[in-house]
């Protein structure tokens, strides 16, 4: 509903209009590493689909909108971002990882933490959605980072950035969730003369720090030395 909205707002105005969808449109993905021309593979009734699915129509109305009404759009796919700043506790995996390595609790590893994901830092990102706006591109780009980490290895970079001792815990995996996900960015790097400069074990370093002040002033303001 708010895309719907926003591209009305558009419409009427004459402004150009992003849309931030997400690697989640290819769901658990059948092609490796995915291009913008793969079309997904999506569960439309699983736990997941909510969010799958609602990306997938906001990518319906905005292309809608541009062939109907002659709205000048751009999409970006957005694989998984971190940097500082995030949520400290808002179910991303990296910010899992980290909030949970300085607070000396166990890592949760879902499943057996062989699923791969790609983590591109939040800097990399603005980068992209500035060179897309700034083009005459419509898209959809993927915009991420194509260096592919399974769960574990992601668990140990966070281990050698934060704390050697961290530990990791086990538990089952959630329903549908994506066993592999790792951008194909040759469009963007072709046609925005765009690419992630950063890497995780550059960035997560920047993330942490972050974290660790505002995990430790949360303490200090609860009384926990």
């Amino acid at each position: 509903m708010g895309t719907l909205n926003m591209l009305g707002l558009a419409k009427r105005i004459g402004a150009r209009f992003l849309l931030t969808s997400t690697s989640e449109v290819y769901g658990d993905p059948l092609e490796h590493p995915q291009k913008e021309t793969y079309w997904g593979h999506v569960n439309p009734i699983g736990v997941r689909s909510c969010y799958d699915e609602g990306k997938r129509t906001a990518e319906t109305l905005t292309m809608d909108y541009h062939r109907g009404d002659g709205v000048e759009v751009r999409i970006a796919r957005i694989f998984n971002t971190y940097g500082p700043r995030m949520c400290l506790d808002d179910g991303r995996v990296v910010s899992n990882f980290v909030s949970q390595a300085i607070r000396k609790q166990p890592m949760t590893v879902y499943g057996d933490g062989k699923q791969t994901r790609s983590f591109q830092y939040v800097s990399d990102l603005v980068d992209g959605l500035m060179a897309l706006m700034e083009g005459e591109h419509i898209g959809p780009f993927n915009l991420g980072n194509p260096g592919e980490f399974t769960m574990l290895e992601l668990a140990q970079v966070v281990k050698e950035t934060i704390d050697p001792s961290a530990t990791i815990e086990f538990r089952e995996n959630t329903a549908d969730d994506p066993q592999k996900r790792k951008p194909d960015i040759s469009k963007a790097k072709n046609l925005l003369n765009w690419e992630p400069k950063i890497t995780l074990r550059e960035g997560l370093p920047r993330m942490a720090a972050d974290f660790r002040n505002r995990i430790l002033n949360e303490d200090e303001g609860k009384g926990v030395n």
